[in-house]
C-alpha cells in the first residue's frame, strides 16, 4: 500500500466537510473502517472519501443509516471500489429515488385539494375517505403509500 493512499481522519475530514465526530460516528456505524498506526492513531483508506461523500449525499437524499450501510455492503472489500462497483450502486439508487420521489408527488397532490379543509380524520373525510373505507386496506397513510380509492 502506497502512503499515498492512507490519510488521517483530520485529512479526511477536511476533504469531506465532515466533523471529526461524525466520521467517528460511521466507524461506529461499520460505514467507514479506519486501520490503527503503530501509534494507535486512525488511518483511513483514500477512497473512503469517496464513501463518506456518497453518504453525505445519501443522508441528504433522505436515506437512513441502516439503507447507507446496506448500499456500502455492496461495495467491495479489500480494494478501492471501481467505477462500475459505484455504478451498480447509483442504478439501485436511481430506483428509491423514482419510489421517493412518486411517494411526495402523492402526497403533494392530496395536500393540494385537503390543505384548509379542517379536517384532521380521514375516517370524517367525505372527499377522500368516506366511513374510513380505505381503513381496511391496513394502518398507516393509506393514499400517500399508494393506496387508491
Amino acid at each position: 500500500m502506497n502512503a499515498n493512499d492512507i490519510v488521517s481522519i483530520g485529512d479526511l475530514a477536511r476533504r469531506t466537510g465532515l466533523s471529526v465526530s461524525a466520521i467517528r460516528f460511521y466507524e461506529e456505524r461499520g460505514l467507514v473502517a479506519p486501520f490503527r498506526s503503530a501509534g494507535g492513531q486512525r488511518r483511513f483508506l483514500r477512497s473512503d472519501i469517496r464513501r463518506l461523500s456518497f453518504i453525505r449525499i445519501a443522508q441528504q437524499l433522505g436515506l437512513s443509516i441502516e439503507g447507507i450501510a446496506g448500499e456500502l455492503a455492496k461495495l467491495p472489500h479489500g480494494r478501492t471500489p471501481t467505477a462500475t462497483d459505484w455504478k451498480h450502486i447509483g442504478e439501485a439508487m436511481r430506483t428509491l429515488l423514482n419510489e421517493r420521489i412518486a411517494e411526495l408527488s402523492r402526497t403533494r397532490d392530496l395536500l393540494d385539494g385537503c390543505i384548509g379543509c379542517g379536517c384532521l380524520s380521514l375516517k370524517n373525510c367525505a372527499l377522500y375517505n368516506p366511513q374510513d373505507r380505505i381503513g381496511v386496506n391496513g394502518a398507516g397513510p393509506r393514499f400517500v403509500i399508494g393506496d387508491k380509492v
